[in-house]
């Protein structure tokens, strides 16, 4: 099959070339060749801006494809250039949306999450997933004329590459600050239950919805049936590192004090329970089985690390953001210990 990946060299986007190139897929990516990826097979590229309609659809022109796996289109105008571009092609799309888009917090009874819950529709509560949320509507209208889509929506996915981990996305900090023996913030009590998403298997997911029928107008959240509390993601680091994590919990609320914009998207999203009900997207694409597990990815990401200097990066700014915010964490427990 002849397939467009628009993106290509993100975290999920690379994992889902490489899946594609594994099936024998003759692959494309489009993307503006600003970052280097080795794939595990032959992979044709073309580097151009699709924020660009001109230049998006003059690197188009004459293309054609069986199916468009689009990554990056967010607003419903960014989704729209690429059904244009391929109008007369009628290949299947497949678009990146996200469980960000679900209306929080969750009505009684609907958790686990079904796909028919309610999107976003607040743009001042999560600008992402709101954005998200509207971009969908757009695409089921489009559905509804014919056109074939298919929407895919991720939990917080973790695999070789990601730059999303921690509380503050500090990444190869949380490294850092376990060796050197300095505390991680958590939010809560840690023991708020998650889903998190595993490249290596969603890759499965999208891969495994190409031109399938009862994939045509349907959404799919793609989330690991592995639910663990969130202190678990510092306890996985600890293990492979050989030594247990202090981690300090503070309300979400009150981080959000001092952190507004590093927190937004756990105050929108992840203080609440993100359990996933996965029987539809197995029920319609057997093919996607979770292999990994929270321990597993986590022990390939550190192997990463370890082998890509470029991947042992510390952001000074969030280093001190915790720092501080560990300083009055126990300058409030001296004051209500006295």
């Amino acid at each position: 099959m002849k397939v467009l990946v628009i993106g290509g060299t993100g975290n999920i986007s690379s994992a889902i070339v490489d899946r594609l190139c594994e099936q024998g897929h003759e692959t494309t990516v489009f993307n503006r060749g600003l970052r280097p990826v080795r794939y595990k097979g032959k992979v044709n590229a073309i580097y151009g801006d699709k924020n660009s309609a001109e230049d998006f659809f003059s690197k188009m022109k004459g293309l054609e494809f069986d199916a468009v796996i689009d990554m990056i289109s967010y607003y419903p105008d960014n989704a729209n250039l690429t059904l244009e571009a391929f109008k007369y092609n009628d290949p299947h799309f497949i678009f990146t949306s996200t469980v960000a888009a679900y209306k929080r917090p969750f009505a009684p009874g609907n958790v686990p999450v079904v796909e028919t819950n309610p999107l976003c529709d607040k743009e001042d509560v999560f600008p992402y997933g709101y954005h998200k949320a509207r971009m969908e509507d757009f695409l089921w209208k489009k559905s509804a004329e014919g056109i074939k889509i298919t929407v895919i929506r991720p939990s917080l996915t973790y695999g070789i590459g990601c730059k999303n981990i921690g509380v503050f996305r500090n990444n190869y900090g949380i490294v850092e600050r376990i060796k050197q023996k300095k505390p991680l913030i958590m939010f809560g009590d840690g023991t708020n239950p998650w889903a998190w998403t595993f490249a290596p298997d969603i890759a499965k997911a999208y891969a495994g919805a190409l031109r399938r029928e009862a994939c045509y107008g349907q959404a799919y959240h793609a989330t690991s049936d592995d639910v663990r509390p969130w202190d678990d993601l510092y306890i996985e680091f600890g293990k492979i590192i050989g030594i247990e994590p202090k981690i300090l919990h503070m309300s979400t609320e009150m981080i959000s004090f001092a952190a507004p914009e590093q927190i937004l998207h756990v105050f929108q999203e992840k203080m609440h329970a993100g359990i996933f009900d996965n029987s539809k997207i197995k029920r319609d694409i057997p093919e996607f089985k979770f292999e990994y597990t929270l321990d597993k990815i986590i022990k390939d990401i550190y192997e990463w690390y370890l082998s890509d200097p470029q991947a042992r990066v510390t952001d000074d700014n969030i280093d001190r953001l915790e720092d501080e915010l560990v300083y009055k964490y126990y300058k409030c427990e001296k004051i209500l210990k006295e």
